[in-house]
C-alpha cells in the first residue's frame, strides 16, 4: 500500500512540472503568466517562442503524462493503477503544486496519459479532434470533444473498467479547465483558430 500511495504522489508531482513556465523563463527571463493568455501551455509559449517552444513544451508535457503512467504499471504490473497515476498527472498539471495549484488545461499531459493506458482508443478521440477543429476551427471544442468522447472510446475497445473510470475523471479535469471557453461558445464570443487565446 506504501508504494501504491507513494506511485500517486509521485504522479502528482510529475505532472505539476509547469515545463511552460520553466522553458520560457530560461529563454526568455519572463514568467509565461503575465504574457498572452497568462497559460502556460504550449500554445501560449509558443506565441512568443515560436514553434520551437511550442513543440518543446507540448512534448514535454506529454511525456510527464506518460512517464507517470509508464512507471505505475512496470512497478505495480495492474493497467489500472496507470489509469489512477495518469488521472494524478493531469491534476498536477491542472493544478500545479509549484505554481499555487495553477496551471494549463492538460490536454497534452492527457494525450500523453491516455496515450499509454489506452493507446487505440486515443485514435478516434484525435480523428474527432481534427475533425472539429478543421469543420468549426475552434482549437476548444475540438479537445473537449476529444476529452468526452475518449471514456466511450476506451469501452467500446473493451478496456478494463478502471481504466475507463480513469478516461472519465481525466476527461472531466479537461472539460473543467475550458469552462471559460465554453462559456465563449455558447455565447458566440469564442475566437477562432487563428487568433485563439486557449491553451493545451
Amino acid at each position: 500500500m506504501a508504494l501504491m500511495v507513494s506511485l500517486l504522489v509521485i504522479s502528482y508531482v510529475l505532472g505539476s512540472i509547469p515545463f511552460g513556465y520553466v522553458i520560457f523563463k530560461l529563454f526568455r527571463g519572463d514568467d509565461i503568466r503575465t504574457l498572452g493568455s497568462g497559460n502556460i501551455g504550449a500554445t501560449n509559449v509558443g506565441r512568443f517562442l515560436g514553434k520551437k517552444g511550442w513543440a518543446a513544451t507540448f512534448l514535454l508535457d506529454a511525456g510527464k503524462g506518460l512517464l507517470a503512467v509508464v512507471l505505475a504499471q512496470r512497478l505495480t504490473g495492474d493497467p489500472a493503477w496507470g489509469a489512477f497515476a495518469g488521472v494524478l498527472a493531469i491534476a498536477g498539471h491542472n493544478y500545479s503544486v509549484f505554481l499555487k495549484f495553477r496551471g494549463g488545461r492538460g490536454v497534452a499531459t492527457a494525450l500523453g496519459v491516455f496515450t499509454a493506458i489506452a493507446p487505440w482508443a486515443v485514435l478516434p478521440s484525435i480523428a474527432l479532434f481534427m475533425v472539429m477543429v478543421l469543420a468549426f476551427r475552434y482549437v476548444s471544442l475540438g479537445s473537449i470533444t476529444a476529452a468526452g468522447t475518449f471514456p466511450f472510446f476506451t469501452y467500446l475497445f473493451n478496456y478494463p473498467l478502471l481504466v475507463v473510470v480513469g478516461a472519465i475523471a481525466g476527461g472531466a479535469l479537461i472539460i473543467g479547465k475550458h469552462n471559460s471557453n465554453i462559456r465563449r461558445l455558447l455565447a458566440g464570443t469564442e475566437n477562432r483558430i487563428g487568433r485563439t487565446r486557449e491553451e493545451l
